[in-house]
């Protein structure tokens, strides 16, 4: 089977490595989603305060590890097979809010994510993602204002007492672009594999898409006592700068795939 094949989608010639390990599984992928109006705030941190925290090892950049927000809302996520019957069913759990709380890592020489937090507006995914993926979902308040049509780009995220709020600058003409090949955004943006671990269990999963399109942006953070309450070491991350993209439809997500320890 290669990517011409699957449902006769045609795809481009993108991200060949993300690609060839998503299909070197049969029956992948098992859903299609569409990953809308995106911004990814990005923080540098010192690998000695963070890998602690994650039970894989930091891919690090010139010797720093990364850790990014990623603001997003899915829309129409559905299993590739049974049309609009299945479509259907997945409504309760198709459209919602996230933002992910991530960094970076490496298992295996295959690169990819660890989500140290998953934020959503949805509490039936909450509970789905915990049990079938293992990710460490949590139930908030998401309200996005995405919209670089009329220069708005805004969001606030709520959980109990505790915030992020962001406030970014956007132009409508904007020329949305992939990451520059080997940029420090390409390392950031372009993560095809999120690595997972729940008590004793290590699980991956793939995506595949086309390159983000995007474009920097100048953001402002206005509260994160979300973050430096939830993790007291963000307090010592680094701001670095923020993209924003308008998203990227049919999104390949794979299924789960317990690591075995070599």
């Amino acid at each position: 089977m290669n990517a011409n094949d699957l449902d006769g989608e045609r795809v481009g010639e993108f991200n060949e490595d993300a690609l060839e390990r998503i299909l070197s599984h049969r029956g992948e992928p098992l859903f299609f989603a569409d990953w809308d109006r995106a911004v990814f705030i990005h923080y540098e941190i010192d690998p000695s305060v963070l890998q602690p925290c994650v039970p894989f090892p930091l891919d690090l950049r010139d010797g720093k590890a990364y850790v990014s927000l990623v603001a997003f809302t899915m829309r129409r996520m559905r299993p590739r097979l049974g049309g609009l019957v299945t479509e259907w069913m997945f409504k309760p759990i198709a459209t919602h809010e996230f933002l992910n709380v991530r960094t970076y890592v490496r298992h295996q020489g295959e690169p990819g994510i660890y989500f140290l937090a998953e934020w959503l507006s949805n509490p039936l995914s909450v509970h789905l993602g915990q049990k079938t993926f293992g990710l460490p979902y949590r139930f908030g308040k998401i309200g996005y204002a995405h919209a670089h049509e009329v220069c708005e780009l805004c969001g606030k995220v709520s959980d109990g007492p505790w915030c992020l709020e962001y406030l970014a600058a956007s132009n409508s003409e904007t020329d949305f672009k992939s990451c520059a090949e080997n940029s420090l955004e390409e390392f950031l943006l372009e993560r095809y594999t999120a690595f997972t671990q729940r008590g004793p269990r290590s699980r991956l999963f793939r995506i595949w898409h086309p390159p983000w399109p995007q474009a920097a942006i100048e953001l402002k953070i206005l509260h994160d006592d979300l973050l430096t309450r939830t993790w007291p070491w963000f307090k010592e991350a680094r701001f670095l700068g923020a993209n924003y993209s308008p998203g990227v439809r049919d999104v390949w997500m794979g299924r789960s795939h317990r690591i075995v320890s070599r």
